[in-house]
């Protein structure tokens, strides 16, 4: 990889555990996948980036002179995928959104005391508005306005109950198609999206096992490309039969990855089961992972520093599933750590003439530097650059150490602990689980 970025390619920020990805198509089209923007990220003593700050910094200006964000996918509505995306909606203009029936579902069990945060209930308002939107304009023949676009992901069984069933078929799509438009603009050749998950059995499932599990894969020029698995927070029994259902109806190169992003924060759920009061170790999917993985497979875990030791009833990340992956994969990068827990940046997928590779450090930081020399300038960089830098270049610790209440001096396992304890105000488990934790 030279010392630019590419002009294509996906961007993990590094925002604690929670999940925030952005594929970068080209200069005007950008998608992000989920967000966890965290108040406390604003702090110049936190190390999580302010994520909606950087990337409104980072997007192309839309026809309407307003930041855009050409689409938003959310996996699933738990806080830690959602949260921020009410700022990001005031912020920028969103040229579609990606949502599950799943939300619909808990609305009709329970009304507005639905378990949902605020960023969860202002996505599900902004889709229903959106669904109206694109209902009217159909039916008066005219084009979907810019900002209201929408797609439903999945099947449910009440799906006959809810508004978002009298939309056009090209606005419902269902698990087994691959989508190579976005925002109604066809970048076939590009970018796709195979949509393995959510399936019609699990709809009223808990939400984790509801998540929209997409492998996106990206094209430059010369056919070149790069694979990527998003699985939200799936675990071990929804993932295998992903893996079944593809391998049995030959669809593997579907399965195929460059890049994994462990589903569920490195959970180890997604590889142990409990049996008998004991984690039973499931090797099935490891070799699952591992029979598609293309080489120089690399796992990246979006959370917290993996911990020393692991802690019945901890939430992810978990040490054991980290081990794990580093078995079966080429590589393993935790976003906390990348390159270092005193100074993380964000992890970024590249992909070029030289195939799918992830850029080393050194080079974002100098891309990061290249991209604030260009932007005074007045010159014009690749979208890629400008996203890697923005988050390179937030300048939000103190000597360039980490100092979560003063921290710098810990060791990787007690700064998790730090952490655990100023998100929660102590470093017990929580009695009641919450957004990630809540199906552990």
């Amino acid at each position: 990889m030279s010392t630019e970025l590419p002009d294509l390619g996906v961007v993990f920020w590094p925002v604690g555990t929670g999940d925030s990805s952005t594929v970068v198509v080209t200069d005007e089209v950008l998608m992000q996948v989920d967000l966890n923007d965290r108040a406390k990220a604003d702090d110049d003593d936190i190390p999580e980036v302010p994520v909606v700050d950087l990337l409104v910094e980072a997007l192309p200006t839309g026809s309407d002179g307003r930041p855009f964000l050409a689409a938003f996918v959310l996996t699933h509505a738990d806080k830690d995928h959602c949260s921020g995306f009410a700022d990001l909606l005031d912020k920028a203009t969103i040229g579609e959104l990606w949502a599950t029936p799943r939300m619909w579902r808990e609305y009709l069990d329970d009304g507005d005391d639905a378990d949902l945060c605020e960023d969860a209930k202002a996505f599900h308002e902004e889709v229903k508005r959106r669904v109206e939107a694109v209902k009217k304009a159909v039916a008066d023949g005219e084009e979907i306005a810019l900002g209201d676009r929408v797609l439903v992901v999945g099947y449910d069984t009440d799906e006959h109950k809810h508004a978002y069933h009298d939309l056009p078929e090209e606005y419902l799509l269902k698990p087994g198609i691959s989508v190579t438009k976005i925002n109604g603009v066809d970048y076939a050749g590009r970018f796709e999206a195979f949509i393995h998950a959510p399936f019609k059995d699990d709809c009223a499932a808990a939400r984790n096992e509801t998540s929209l599990s997409l492998q996106v894969t990206l094209t430059e020029g010369g056919g070149q490309d790069g694979k990527v698995l998003l699985f939200g927070d799936l675990a071990y029994e929804t993932i295998m039969k992903i893996f079944k259902y593809s391998e049995d109806h030959d669809r593997e190169q579907y399965l195929e990855w460059n890049l994994l992003l462990a589903p569920h924060h490195c959970s180890k759920r997604v590889m142990y089961v409990r049996e008998d009061g004991k984690d039973v170790l499931k090797t099935d999917i490891l070799e699952a992972f591992e029979r598609h993985a293309r080489e120089g497979s690399v796992v990246v875990a979006s959370s917290h520093p993996i911990p020393a030791a692991d802690v019945d009833g901890a939430n992810p990340p978990h040490k054991k599933a980290a081990d794990r992956y580093k078995d079966y994969s080429d590589r393993f990068i935790c976003t906390m750590e990348w390159p270092s827990v005193e100074d993380p940046s964000p992890v970024v997928l590249g992909i070029d003439a030289n195939g799918a590779q992830i850029v080393e450090d050194e080079v974002v930081e100098h891309s990061a530097k290249s991209a604030d020399v260009a932007k005074a300038a007045g010159r014009k960089r690749g979208r890629l650059s400008e996203v890697a830098a923005a988050a390179t270049a937030a300048g939000r610790y103190a000597g360039g150490v980490v100092s979560v209440s003063g921290t710098a001096a810990m060791t990787g396992s007690e700064r998790v602990q730090a952490a655990i304890k100023a998100d929660r105000g102590s470093e017990a488990a929580p009695t009641t689980a919450v957004g990630f934790g809540r199906d552990r």
